[in-house]
């Protein structure tokens, strides 16, 4: 651990409550169940969630880590997370998007600390140097422990891809941590490929910040959803009444936190460049398919596996 007075405050929050629905013929074919992926061993020997927790574990220690779920893939995540303890996990109802995830573990959050400094990690993704990620998450934690603001942390971009949010930086001064001009959430080929021109960078999801300015800019771009999840969670205290969570889930929409939070409060976001550290989102079925065509699992995934797995990602793209 860093020798931040603050660093006592910082939190981990790894978000594992996706069904993981683009990809599962591919886990379907190497399970031979309706797993999500991040409770697939889709590279090396451990799960994809499990190396997530490893990752975050250089910087979180594991007792203020928090993991978000869904109730129905509890089979999945059971035996796997035995060792949590109940108040580490906020089990929704079902799944609703990123925003509803977030927003009830932030709350969950400042209930346990309220000085709590945050880093959210998506359990989907795969990183070439993770010794080098985990050390930026380090040096976003020191900035946004004295800031407003949340910090972005964004890649450099390869090609003019829609399915990812684009980031695009007040200037392309030589810095690491600059301010957002605009957050740009899956835009139109013509726009990613002039921000791919201009140098701009792909969001890769993780984001920093104290968990009371996450909350900040939930509230002033979703005042209702705040204000049901507040009257639910805190005043409601729902941790101890699944029931009162079980009904708002049924009544609220699925939302996106990239489209409905940051592309409306860019002007209180800031981002920090990892550069090239070889991030690859898997949520994509071909991007699986290139990682693992170029990447060798610690346990070979078997001759004449591989075929069909690209057979079965095709048909399913």
């Amino acid at each position: 651990m860093q020798s931040s007075p603050n660093h006592n405050h910082r939190w981990g929050v790894i978000l594992s409550g996706g069904d993981g629905e683009r990809l599962r013929p591919l886990t379907r074919l190497l399970t031979g169940d309706d797993r999500p992926k991040q409770f697939c061993r889709l590279v090396g020997e451990k799960t994809l969630l499990a190396q997530t927790r490893d990752r975050v574990a250089r910087t979180v220690p594991p007792d203020r880590t928090v993991f978000v779920l869904t109730k129905s893939h509890e089979p999945f995540y059971a035996a796997e997370l035995g060792e949590v303890l109940p108040i580490q996990m906020v089990v929704q109802p079902r799944n609703r998007g990123t925003l509803s995830a977030i927003l009830w573990s932030l709350m969950r959050l400042v209930r346990l600390d309220q000085q709590a400094v945050v880093a959210f990690f998506p359990s989907d993704h795969h990183y070439a140097n993770e010794e080098k990620f985990m050390a930026e998450v380090t040096s976003a934690f020191e900035a946004a422990e004295t800031a407003s603001y949340v910090i972005l942390l964004g890649v450099s971009a390869t090609a003019p891809d829609v399915d990812y949010g684009w980031i695009e930086p007040e200037s392309m001064a030589v810095s690491k941590l600059l301010r957002v001009r605009r957050f740009w959430e899956k835009p139109v080929w013509q726009v990613a490929q002039t921000l791919l021109d201009q140098g701009c960078l792909w969001n890769t999801f993780v984001m920093v910040g104290r968990a009371n300015a996450f909350l900040e800019l939930i509230q002033f771009a979703e005042p209702r959803l705040y204000e049901t999840f507040q009257k639910t969670v805190v005043e409601g205290k729902a941790d101890m009444n699944p029931e009162l969570m079980r009904a708002v889930y049924e009544q609220i929409e699925t939302a996106d936190f990239s489209k409905r939070v940051l592309s409306r409060t860019a002007e209180r976001l800031a981002v920090l460049s990892l550069g090239d550290i070889g991030w690859n989102d898997l949520g994509d079925p071909r991007r699986v398919i290139a990682m693992l065509s170029h990447v060798r699992p610690r346990k070979p995934l078997g001759q004449g596996v591989l075929p069909e797995v690209v057979a079965s990602v095709a048909t399913a793209g």
